[in-house]
């Protein structure tokens, strides 16, 4: 009888996903670094309480902040510690620098860390360099590694194009990432050719820059092959942001989303 040894990386990779069917909703939340406060330091854990209670997988937050994170309000929601930082106010706001660790992450009880890579950008391989130290450090650790890389920078021209996607997000899974977050291709189903190349789960990014309704754009992700979705600006300046998580969820996990979350959202009895 052959037996499947637990390591500690497949049982945060497992949590990452709350209804164990490898789909990912991913709430990002560290725009407070980048681009400023994102609601009042009061609202924090209200708003992580509505996208657990929503049915988001995990959030994702940098070091100090994670410490912040009220363990009742985050529920079965993961626990992801971003490792990358930049702000809106430098001369380069594409220059993502290390500002954590993979051994804070791990005392602070993360499920996965992510890191910030920009492909094109003017310190690309600086951030490629960060990139795979991380990762050496998360197979040490057994962390999983959420690659958040895009093309980024003054020598892309066309940030959609699904070669050029392909490229990147094999980028990610050379370096050892265990899932890569990177923007949808355009036509949405050209993204199907970007997915085939991976050979890790690709999941999109949902920022306001993408037309249409939430449960549209995560369908639309998920027919190109896609695992997830990773939604943070849509859902933190929405006017409910445990709505906009159901609507997500439901699209994400359909079947394997709650009755009850299902029935709220639908009005079913």
């Amino acid at each position: 009888m052959s037996v499947t040894l637990l390591t500690g990386k497949s049982l945060r990779m497992a949590r990452l996903s709350r209804r164990a069917d490898n789909r990912y909703l991913f709430v990002p939340l560290d725009h407070s670094i980048s681009d400023g406060p994102i609601g009042s330091a009061a609202a924090f854990n209200r708003l992580i309480e509505d996208i657990s209670d929503g049915g988001g997988d995990a959030i994702v937050v940098h070091k100090g902040r994670a410490r912040m994170v009220d363990p009742a309000s985050l529920g079965d929601c993961s626990l992801v510690v971003h490792l990358s930082a930049s702000t809106t106010h430098a001369t380069d706001r594409d220059a993502k620098v290390l500002v954590g660790g993979v051994d804070e992450a791990v005392r602070l009880g993360a499920d996965a860390v992510s890191v910030h890579v920009n492909i094109g950008s003017e310190t690309e391989a600086a951030q490629l360099a960060d990139l795979g130290a991380v990762a050496s450090a998360c197979t040490n650790w057994g962390m999983p590694l959420l690659a958040m890389i895009y093309p980024r920078g003054p020598r892309i021209s066309d940030p959609s194009d699904p070669a050029l996607l392909a490229h990147v997000v094999g980028i990610a899974a050379d370096l050892g990432a265990d899932i890569v977050k990177t923007v949808l291709a355009v036509p949405a189903e050209r993204m199907a050719q970007v997915v085939l190349s991976s050979p890790i789960p690709v999941v999109v990014a949902g920022g306001a820059a993408v037309g249409g309704g939430l449960a549209e754009f995560a369908t639309s992700a998920l027919a190109a092959g896609c695992r997830g979705v990773a939604v943070g600006r849509r859902v933190f300046e929405s006017p409910d942001p445990r709505q906009a998580v159901r609507e997500l969820a439901v699209a994400i996990h359909g079947s394997q989303t709650t009755d009850s979350l299902r029935k709220e959202l639908v009005g079913a009895p």
